[in-house]
């Protein structure tokens, strides 16, 4: 009964740790709008593209519209595995995401994300036969977030100068979704 006692608390504390995770992540990216999806190619290169990420509640899935008979798609369907890099260099705020890919033609969940400005990349709106969305689910991601204000940068470049130690710029953390182990380390 003891064992079985400390299985529920670390079971709830991973719980909580994995939602604290994924809202910290929620919060890094949510206004960041454009990422870069970066995909395998048939000829094992990295390939990367703009993608715009659909702005609802983070929960540990990212959702992007797309042809179904898109390129990224037949290179996700041969590797799973995707990164999306998020930048917002007037916060100081950097994000790398990585997680499996697979495409999604659930006609709900697409009405459901839909927006009519996205008629402007798919003409033919909700109608489109080659409509799908392209799910990724976030295994891991890391971030590096550094002050915004240029005062306080410019100090601490002073300080490494003169004391002649690295500068010290930020933050730097991974998060593990899968495992739910954040490892935090200055930059």
């Amino acid at each position: 009964m003891k064992n079985q006692t400390k299985t529920n608390q670390q079971a709830a504390t991973n719980g909580t740790h994995a939602q604290d995770d994924i809202q910290k992540l929620g919060e890094l990216i949510e206004d960041i709008q454009i990422t870069m999806l970066t995909t395998v190619d048939e000829d094992g290169n990295l390939r990367s593209r703009p993608m715009s990420t659909q702005q609802i509640e983070f929960d540990g899935d990212l959702w992007f519209f797309t042809s179904a008979s898109a390129a990224k798609v037949h290179e996700v369907q041969r590797n799973h595995q995707v990164n999306l890099a998020y930048a917002n260099p007037d916060d100081q705020r950097y994000v790398s995401v990585s997680g499996t890919s697979e495409l999604v033609r659930d006609r709900a969940k697409i009405t459901e994300l839909w927006n009519p400005i996205y008629q402007a990349w798919f003409p033919a709106g909700l109608d489109d036969p080659d409509l799908a969305l392209l799910k990724v689910q976030v295994e891991k991601a890391e971030y590096w977030e550094s002050p915004n204000s240029k005062v306080v940068q410019l100090i601490g470049f002073v300080k490494a100068v003169a004391t002649g130690k690295p500068y010290e710029g930020g933050k730097n953390e991974k998060i593990e979704l899968g495992n739910t182990q954040a490892i935090a380390q200055d930059i």
